[in-house]
């Protein structure tokens, strides 16, 4: 079972940007789409953004167009989420999540992600 491990949260100031990375374990993590989700305190776990298996195909949630990109490195065995202009409104436990089946592309649905990782916390301040 493959392993994900995320990376690069912390504390920022409001406007600031942070870069969180998830590292799977997985030799077969090119043929898997990715997703990162969020989850505030005493709320549900919400889809932030994923990206196919190729690469070429991502999604975002509407609160994050324009602020967030999420990119892979196959050959690193890594998807990143670069996040700009944060908010407080960003503050969350982030969690990366690989797709039930390979060369599958399941989009924005909580319950078609297998695999998580351990979470990061990011922390924006006002």
């Amino acid at each position: 079972q493959a392993q994900l491990v995320e990376s690069g949260g912390g504390l920022v100031q409001g406007g600031g940007s942070l870069r969180l990375s998830c590292t799977a374990s997985s030799r077969t993590f090119s043929t898997y789409s990715m997703g990162w989700f969020r989850q505030a305190p005493e709320k549900e776990r919400e889809f932030v953004a994923c990206i196919k298996w190729s690469g070429d195909t991502t999604d975002y949630a509407d609160s994050v167009k324009g602020r967030f990109t999420i990119s892979r490195d196959n050959a690193k065995n890594t998807v990143y989420l670069q996040m700009n202009s944060l908010k407080p409104e960003d503050t969350a436990v982030y969690y990366c999540a690989a797709s039930y089946r390979q060369f599958w592309y399941p989009g924005t649905q909580v319950s078609s992600y297998a695999y998580w990782g351990q979470g990061t916390q990011v922390t924006v301040s006002s």
